[in-house]
Formats: structure tokens, sequence, C-alpha cells
């Protein structure tokens, strides 16, 4: 069984290992597709604050189960799933008023326990979302960078009455536009890129700003009467955005942070009282894939133009190299383990 480890910060290996049988309440899941995430980078270089080494990287995978363990009911051997990487005690604090993703025991595959870039891997039951035999395996694959920005658009709020300023158009920007899309919102995308701004334009931006040369601020200014935009979140990761977003957000407005930085930032605490702005972090997600996949097998999401290319898992070392060397050519590199 091939698995993609990395064994210390900058090295990455293949090596051949067997898979754990699955103990009651598990399924060995056949790994088919996994997308690799800028947070899998992170691992390598050795900037993740929560990563062991060594590990087997990957939390974005989707396959079909071949075995399962005892008890376990709703799966079986055939059933095609794409993974939750969520793992949670079910217990503290955070569980028990619905907010897993945040549990103070909180494991994710690919992080603190080994993930899902290998043949085979054995993960909790409860974390196989089913797909239907209608959606494409690289779809599924999909499922939980866009759970990211359902996870967000849950905690901020979104709708058709929503001007909602994203910054930043690479993948988690994306994703955050078309489900920002899905509920009827106006989209502005501002980005340095733009050959990213097009693809944000094609994925339904209805405005798209260049902020190397545009002023972001004025450019959104307009926005709700002259309010400015209800609804700005952080797709970039930057933590001196998190000052203008506040400046320029509307009366009543919602900012939704992404960004993992330890990095400062200056807030006005005057901004936010005077607006009564609401300013909310999101990680990971809470238990949403089973809302993406269906978005998915509708067809109210069409994503397949993220899908920049597709790699045998066996050449995942080239994969990453032009992630890091020309990332304008990328925005999701796909590893098939079933090449």
């Amino acid at each position: 069984m091939v698995a993609i480890s990395v064994t210390k910060p900058h090295v990455l290996e293949l090596f051949e290992t067997a898979p754990l049988p699955p103990q009651a309440g598990e399924v060995q899941v056949r790994v088919q597709r996994a997308g690799i995430c800028g947070s899998d980078l992170h691992i390598i270089h050795g900037s993740n604050p929560f990563a062991k080494y060594p590990r087997i990287i990957g939390h974005e995978f989707a396959g079909q189960v071949e075995t399962v363990g005892a008890g376990v009911e709703g799966l079986a051997p055939g059933d095609r799933v794409v993974v939750d990487p969520v793992i949670s005690c079910g217990h503290c604090y955070a569980c028990r008023i619905d907010r897993s993703n945040v549990c103070g025991n909180l494991e994710v595959l690919g992080v603190h326990r080994d993930g899902g870039f290998r043949d085979r891997v054995t993960v909790p039951a409860a974390n196989a979302v089913k797909v239907p035999d209608s959606l494409p395996i690289e779809l599924a694959a999909l499922a939980e960078p866009f759970s990211i920005a359902a996870n967000v658009l849950s905690r901020t709020g979104v709708d058709a009455e929503d001007s909602v300023l994203i910054y930043g158009a690479g993948t988690v920007g994306l994703t955050v536009l078309q489900v920002a899309k899905l509920h009827g919102a106006r989209c502005i995308v501002a980005d340095l890129d733009d050959a990213r701004l097009e693809r944000a334009r094609a994925f339904g931006a209805d405005v798209v700003i260049n902020s190397r040369s545009q002023s972001v601020p004025e450019a959104v200014a307009g926005e709700h009467d002259g309010l400015g935009p209800s609804l700005v979140i952080d797709g970039a990761g930057v933590p001196a955005l998190l000052e203008e977003a506040c400046r320029l957000a509307s009366p009543a407005g919602r900012i939704g942070v992404l960004g993992f930085s330890p990095g400062p930032c200056n807030v006005s605490q005057q901004e936010i009282v005077k607006k009564e702005l609401t300013l909310v972090g999101s990680r990971l997600n809470r238990r949403l894939l089973p809302q993406v996949v269906q978005w998915l097998a509708e067809g109210k999401l069409r994503p397949a133009a993220m899908i920049t290319q597709t790699f045998a898992a066996s050449d995942a070392p080239a994969a990453f190299e032009l992630i890091e060397k020309d990332p304008g050519s990328t925005v999701k590199v796909q590893l098939a383990f079933d090449a």
C-alpha cells in the first residue's frame, strides 16, 4: 500500500505500509481521489503548529468502503464515501453545543492523526459520508474544501440581501464565492492576480477588484447605497485585512475570518462598536459534508473547473513541486490513488 508522508519538515516520502483493519465503529476506505490543500504544504514547511512528525498527510479524500467494523450501521462494502477529517470527542462543552469543529480534544486526519494520502485508510464510521453513484469521485473529494466555505457562511449568515466582499481568489475564496452565490448573494472578489480574478468571474463573481491597482475600500464604498458590503470574508489569511474589513463593512455588517496567522493586527474597537459589527472566526467544518454532498449531487455547485491538474499518487512529489513553483497555474491539484 502506497502512503505519502512528511517524515520531518521539508522531507516528503512515499513508502509501503499495511492498512489497519477496522475496529468496532470504524470502516476501511479504499482511497480513490484526494486533493492537496495549502495546509498540507504548511506541514511540509514545518509551519503547522499542530502537526507531529512523521505524518501521513491528506484530509480531502473520497473513495469506496472496503470493510466495516463491528457495530457499524448504514455503511457497507462498496459504498462510495467522502471522509470528514474532523474527529471530536462528543462530550466537551463545544461538542455539547454542536460546535464539534472546535472540540477541546479535536483531532484532524492528516494533521493530528495520519490522513488520507494512502491507498487505504481506516476512519470512524461516523466520519464517512455516503456519496451517490451519480457524483464523480473527483467532485466528491471537493466536498471538504466546500465545507470550509459552508461553515464560515453558516457562522456569519448569508442570503440574497447580502453584498459579500471576499478577499482572495484562491481555493478558499472560490469556494466561498460559489456557496454565497448559491444563497443568492451579490459577490465581489478582491485579489492581486488578474488570472485568479478571471477564474472568480467565471465562477460567478459580480465584481472583481485587482487590489494592486485599485483601492478596495473605494471600489466597494457604493454597496448598499453607500454603506459598504454587509458581509466580508477574509479568504486570504492576511492579518492586516481585518482592520480594513472593519473600516469598509456596512453598519450591522458581519466579518468572517478564516486565516490562521499568529501575527497581530490593528482592529479599531470604535469601528466595531460604532457599526455594531459581528466578527466571527471559522475553523474546519461542523459536520456540514452531508449538506455539501447534496449541493454537489443536485448540481447547485458546479466546481469541476477548480480541478486544474490530476497526478497519479506515485507522482505526488511532482504535484507538490508544481504547486510550489507555479502556483498561478493551479487551483486544486488532486492525486489519483486508483490510477
